[in-house]
């Protein structure tokens, strides 16, 4: 079957663009004292099977102003990055992911085959108990501008489906949600331009105190990133600041993807260090931490942007539709492993209700500490850091209606939650190793954090805390591949991480599996090879990872050429292979209106058969990789710097 690429033509017009500003030079004069540098960036990619994924133009500066010493401080400096970026893709590609996104939905019927949206079983059309409200006004939901949750990924497959608002919240305001996922046109252009004012990406002074004894206390004060671990990635004590990860998934530099944060860092260098007699370390430092800036959760992405980590913003964005208006959901009433009934739901009976936003006062803000040092070829930290966690927590038992009595009351198991970021407790630390035997340099981090939550359908309120035990262990080799290059050596960087979720449940049931869908113990692989070539202007590269327990992989080559010193160029593929979707209990079966959702004769409320389906917990199982196996991309990637 033939492909079509949407908006073409403005992809060639991407590159004649692109073209045109690198023959454009540019200067900027400073004295000694003042740097001032930047880049513009044009970032195009294309999506298999969707066409312009991400047409971002991007201008960075950075300044640098050094004032020396300055009263009883010296090394003085102010620190400033600005960026500004406009993505086109919302206007060439609004089919996709613009105003003119989505549109009308079927969803499947174990009886009638596939219904409309507002055509499911309903008090309307079906004899159920008096004072049932199982219905919804299609005027505020109606059947328009939505996609089925999943679709681009799965088949509904005989599993929980509900429609999910795509526009624009200026265009379409179903499903988002106050104050989290509610961007409309602008913020989804225009990124950096919101009232967190992003476009001012650093902005910080840096200056020291020296004391007499030679130490010196180092301060960076201001809008900043500050980096904890010594890998890449994926994250294990580098959780100081959030991720934007609605840019490009996991795959940029975590570099360009953090948000900085306002933040107080000091440390206290003590440089060669004696503890006691003949054991002294070549440099010791303790750094303090204090993140003071107002609550700011990771950026997933909102439904109707190309990137949407897990998909989950596309979850909660039908979540909060439904329990705002109400909704069709497939196959849900009568569920078991034949099927179900498409069944309408009116609003405030499922759903998510609202997110908890942590507004900002004292007890809000997050301390870390870090004590770190270098002995040999071995360097080595400790680390502590009380923080609130920057992913969502979906936590049940908020009041809701019954469907089938119109009663207002908490219901064990009811799918029905509010978002909440809870506070989270980090101890790990971190070493590095280079082994002069072998050439390489070892890395490894650790890290225990206590306060997690999670999705588990075996407790009532359909969620559960638990400690959780993360590492990574890697290793960096320069070879010589003669036959390749026999002037330059290649850059190998492998990388193993673990995740040992601690105080795991799970529990086989009548239908399945249910209980916390996270895996208990897995682990993603890395490997990087790159190479070097034409005084090191040719650069190709390949990047891979495999998540193990979720079968699912990612590789990724691209090749980089630095045309002169001012422009460089990136083209490369993304590309995505393994298992994909998988299942997990959805908890239709969890029967939290008894007797009316029982899935057997006398099944307690509140208790799951582990019924499942695709939807929505088995994205925990796909992983990162395994919900974006429909995304193969080319991208291609112009910087012209000055």
């Amino acid at each position: 079957m033939k492909k079509t690429i949407k908006g073409l033509r403005f992809w060639c017009a991407a590159l004649s663009g692109a073209a045109g500003i690198s023959m454009v030079g540019g200067t900027v004069q400073a004295d000694d004292s003042t740097h001032i540098a930047g880049f513009y960036e044009n970032a195009t990619f294309v999506r298999d099977g969707v066409g312009l994924s991400k047409f971002r133009n991007t201008v960075q500066l950075e300044a640098e102003k050094l004032f020396g010493d300055v009263g009883s401080f010296s090394n003085v400096s102010i620190n400033a990055t600005f960026r500004g970026s406009y993505d086109g893709v919302y206007d060439l590609n609004d089919d996709e992911y613009g105003k003119n996104a989505g549109g009308p939905i079927r969803l499947q019927d174990a009886v009638r085959g596939y219904v409309d949206h507002g055509d499911g079983l309903s008090t309307s059309n079906t004899p159920l108990p008096p004072g049932a409200t199982l219905e919804f006004d299609n005027n505020r939901n109606p059947n328009d501008g939505m996609v089925v949750l999943g679709e681009h990924l799965h088949k509904q497959n005989g599993g929980v489906a509900f429609g999910v608002p795509v526009r624009p919240c200026d265009v379409d305001n179903r499903g988002c949600i106050d104050d989290y996922l509610d961007k409309d046109r602008d913020e989804l252009r225009y990124q950096e331009f919101n009232d967190r004012y992003d476009f001012i990406r650093e902005l910080y002074v840096d200056f020291d105190l020296n004391f007499d004894n030679g130490d010196i206390l180092s301060t960076r004060l201001g809008k900043q990133q500050v980096i904890w671990g010594r890998t890449d990635l994926f994250r294990v004590l580098d959780v100081i600041n959030p991720v934007d990860y609605s840019r490009n998934n996991i795959y940029d530099e975590l570099e360009d993807i953090r948000i900085p944060m306002w933040i107080l860092k000091t440390d206290y260098r003590m440089g060669p260090t004696e503890m006691f007699d003949g054991f002294a370390f070549d440099d010791l430092n303790v750094q303090l931490v204090w993140n003071f800036d107002k609550f700011r959760p990771h950026d997933i992405g909102q439904c109707g942007q190309p990137n949407v980590i897990l998909d989950a913003g596309c979850f909660f964005r039908g979540m909060n539709n439904l329990w705002e208006n109400g909704g069709t959901v497939a196959n849900f009433a009568g569920a078991d492993p034949n099927g179900g009934v498409a069944t309408d739901f009116g609003p405030g009976q499922i759903g998510i209700r609202k997110a908890h936003m942590p507004s900002w006062s004292l007890s809000n803000t997050q301390v870390g500490l870090k004590f770190e040092g270098v002995y040999g070829d071995l360097g080595f930290s400790l680390n502590a850091l009380n923080f609130r966690s920057q992913l969502p927590s979906l936590r049940g038992g908020i009041p809701a209606e019954n469907g089938f009595t119109g009663q207002v009351g908490v219901w064990p198991s009811l799918i029905a939650f509010d978002i909440h970021f809870p506070r989270v407790t980090l101890l790990g630390g971190s070493l590095d190793y280079y082994a002069q035997s072998i050439d390489t340099v070892i890395r490894a981090e650790v890290a225990h954090t206590s306060g997690e939550e999670f999705a588990n359908t075996l407790r009532s309120e359909l969620y559960s805390e638990s400690d959780v035990l993360r590492y990574v262990l890697g290793a960096d080799k320069n070879i010589f591949i003669p036959f390749l290059n026999e002037r330059r050596a290649f850059l190998f960087s492998g990388q193993i991480f673990g995740q040992h979720i601690l105080d795991h449940e799970s529990e086989h049931r009548l239908y399945g599996e249910a209980g916390i869908p996270d895996w208990e113990q897995n682990w993603t692989a890395t490997l990087l090879i790159k190479g070097w070539w034409m005084n090191d202007r040719l650069s190709p590269q390949i990047i891979a990872a495999h998540d193990i327990r979720a079968g699912s992989s990612t590789i990724a080559p691209s090749i980089e050429w630095l045309v002169n010193d001012q422009l460089r160029l990136t083209a490369g593929f993304n590309v995505k292979v393994g298992e994909g979707a998988q299942k997990f209990d959805d908890c239709r079966t969890c029967n939290p209106w008894a007797p009316f959702t029982e899935a057997y004769p006398g099944q307690p409320a509140g208790e799951t058969a582990g019924l499942g389906g695709y939807e929505p917990l088995g994205r925990f199982r796909a992983g990162p990789i395994g919900m974006a196996q429909e995304e193969d991309e080319f991208q291609l990637t112009v910087r012209y710097s000055f």
